[in-house]
This record gives C-alpha cells, sequence and structure tokens, in this order.
C-alpha cells in the first residue's frame, strides 16, 4: 500500500508539471485534443467526431426537395472493384447522381440518407459558395478586395496585398503548417484552439499573397471570419439562408465551432451532414448556379471557381479541385479521409463518397490519390454495363 500511495503521489505530481508545461509553451489546445481524439484511440479527427465538439446548426427551410429516384434506382451491379475499394477504405455512403435522380445509393455500419458525417474540407467549397453569395449580394467588392478590409491586423507590408480571392483560391502566403497528424502544427491547434479567431489574426503573411497556389486551411478559415464580418451574420446561418434553405436540403447539418460560447465556426472543415445534402452543391456548381429555375449563384462566379486560376497549379480553382482523368475534366469538393463530391457537367453526373480512410497519395507527383480515380472509372463501368 506504501508503494502504490508514492507512486499515485508522483504520478499526480509529474501529470500536473505536464499540465502547466502545456500551458506555460501555450500547448494547452492539447488537453481538448487528448479529450476529443487521442483518448478515443484516433490519431487524427474522425468521421464522427462532430459529437464530442460544439456546434451550431444549419437549418432547413419548410419545403425540403427531396432527389427523385433514376427509373433504374440500384438496378445495376456495383464492379468488384468498386466493393473491395469500399470495403478496405471503409466506405459509409456511396451515391451516383445521373440527370438529376439518384441512380445508385448504397450505406454501411448503420449509417443513412439522412444520416451526418464531417465533411471535413468539402466545407471549403461552400465558404467559396458563401464567398460569391456574399459579392451578389454586395457584402463584398469582389475577388479584388482586400482583406485589410476586414481585419486591420493584414494592413501592413505585403499582407495588404492579400485579397478575398487569394484566400479562396489558396494563394494567401501565410505562414502555415499544413500538418494533419503532428499535434504542434497550426492546423491542428486550429482545431482545437477556443479562440480560433485570435489564433487566424496572430498568422503573419510570409509570401507575397497572389503570385501562387499553395494549400492552407488557414486561407479558408480567414475566408470564413471575412464572409462572417461582412455578412453580419454566422457562417452557419449564412449558409443556410443561403444555401440549404433555397437547395431544399432535407436534413439540417451542423457546423463545428471552436467554444460553446459564441463560437466561431471552423470554417476550412466540418460541416456535418448527409451524402444527398452534399450532392446539392455539385447540382448547383454544375447548372451555373440555377436550382429549379431560380438564380442562387452568379454563373461568371462559378465558371471562375471550376477553372484553374494559375496554369501552374492546374489542380485547384476557387474552393474546388479539378482533375482529369481519360480526357475528361471534372470538379469536386473534397475533404480529409476520403469526403468526396465529384462532378462531370458534360455528362450530368455527380458522385459522392464519405467514409473512413483515402488511399495515400504524394502531391508532388500527383495532387489527387487513386480511390478518386477509381471511384470514376468504376461509376462509369457500371452505367456502361447498366441493363
Amino acid at each position: 500500500m506504501k508503494y502504490v500511495k508514492s507512486f499515485l503521489k508522483w504520478f499526480a505530481i509529474l501529470f500536473i508539471l505536464f499540465i502547466a508545461t502545456l500551458y506555460i509553451f501555450d500547448f494547452d489546445y492539447l488537453i481538448k485534443g487528448v479529450r476529443t481524439i487521442y483518448l478515443k484511440g484516433h490519431k487524427t479527427a474522425y468521421l464522427d467526431d462532430y459529437k464530442v465538439f460544439d456546434n451550431r446548426t444549419i437549418e432547413t427551410g419548410n419545403f425540403a426537395q427531396p432527389w427523385p429516384q433514376h427509373v433504374d434506382y440500384n438496378k445495376s451491379t456495383t464492379t468488384k472493384k468498386l466493393d473491395s475499394l469500399h470495403r478496405n477504405l471503409g466506405s459509409v455512403a456511396f451515391l451516383i447522381i445521373k440527370n438529376d435522380s439518384i441512380w445508385h445509393e448504397k450505406y454501411w455500419e448503420g449509417y443513412s440518407e439522412s444520416s451526418k458525417s464531417n465533411s471535413f474540407s468539402m466545407a471549403k467549397s461552400m465558404v467559396s459558395a458563401m464567398l460569391g453569395k456574399a459579392i451578389m449580394e454586395g457584402h463584398i467588392q469582389g475577388l479584388d478586395q482586400p482583406v485589410s478590409d476586414f481585419f486591420a491586423e493584414f494592413s501592413e507590408g505585403i499582407a495588404a496585398q492579400m485579397t478575398v480571392g487569394d484566400l479562396s483560391s489558396m494563394a494567401s502566403g501565410l505562414d502555415w503548417d499544413e500538418a494533419y497528424y503532428d499535434p504542434f502544427s497550426v492546423t491542428t491547434r486550429a482545431y482545437f484552439d477556443e479562440k480560433l479567431d485570435q489564433v487566424m489574426l496572430g498568422i503573419k503573411v510570409t509570401e507575397e499573397p497572389g503570385k501562387a497556389y499553395k494549400y492552407l486551411s488557414g486561407s479558408t478559415q480567414l475566408l470564413g471570419m471575412v464572409v462572417a464580418k461582412a455578412t453580419g451574420k454566422p457562417l452557419s446561418q449564412y449558409l443556410s439562408e443561403s444555401f440549404w434553405k433555397p437547395l431544399g436540403a432535407e436534413n439540417e447539418a451542423f457546423w463545428q465551432l471552436d467554444s460553446e460560447e459564441n463560437g466561431v465556426e471552423k470554417a476550412y472543415c466540418c460541416v456535418a451532414s448527409n451524402a444527398r445534402d452534399f450532392a446539392r452543391f455539385g447540382r448547383l456548381y454544375k447548372d451555373h448556379g440555377m436550382w429549379n429555375g431560380k438564380r442562387v449563384l452568379d454563373s461568371v462566379f462559378i465558371q471562375k471557381s471550376v477553372n484553374p486560376r494559375f496554369k501552374e497549379s492546374p489542380q485547384y480553382g476557387y474552393g474546388w479541385w479539378l482533375p482529369q482523368h481519360k480526357g475528361k475534366s471534372f470538379f469536386m469538393m473534397r475533404g480529409h479521409l476520403g469526403q468526396y463530391v465529384i462532378v462531370q457537367p458534360e455528362d450530368n453526373l455527380i458522385i459522392v463518397r464519405l467514409g473512413h480512410k483515402a488511399i495515400k497519395y504524394d502531391d508532388k507527383v500527383d495532387p489527387f490519390s487513386e480511390d478518386i480515380y477509381a471511384y470514376i472509372e468504376e461509376t462509369y463501368k457500371m452505367l456502361q454495363n447498366a441493363p
């Protein structure tokens, strides 16, 4: 008993010293990380982690607009390769929408058409759409408006050159470490810190903005803060009013916050919704901003969004990824662990995949992972072999 008491005493002392060290060196955000992610056996954010964070509701309207079922709904058999991908990478939802009707749909692990899961960086496309809406409504002058008009912290030196368009197109020049598995990176801090706005306003601009593409989650976080300030509304409310309700989303969604009281949305990620409602953004962009005969988003803004800003970086536009495969051009929403909404407008095709894992890739060799190409290829095989 004496040794047990001694052990517990020293354990308590070391634990207190550890916690104190985290606070002294400004790593106290890791306490939240340990509680919400690491102690649950995860090395990074996971599909259902919205349940352990504070959220703000993205409300639906009074009139939902369900997707119609295609006349050949679920009549085609999935390919062996597609079945293997779903099994090995832990898909929880797979949806093929052809001619604006659900042609194929499947769920796993108890997920369904109304289940919620984390979109991760697919939210970046939504925030970019919100930028377009704010420009359309006159809250923001245009893509060339300086960020310093909204936050004076970016009014000196090369930071004064940074525009809202630079944030959307990943050309901000921010000093940001895009490392998801490093607990000491600013990306990890942004996920757990309860004063995310202060974190962002302390980030420096170290490269000349507007000159080259560099994917940084901080760019979208700052863009979200600009949109919220320009509109005078929390991002969740503006997303609801501008898109969730007009597009007839069937289920309310959640947007993760940095803290409970007057929290700031994690703009670079973390809208929790389902495959059917995520797909609505794909259809909106496919149809040049029109939804059932009504103008929701400016077509010129959309055209700019789904084309590369920099010829040296053809993989990205303004908030949307731009894969090319076998002679076809696609644009897509894309999130951590393989959350995808893939659109081929000429074929009137939308593919949605949600799940636990994606195939690892080297973005210096190819910015798109092999599973993205495989989902596209196997979908076309299914369509070609349809009865």
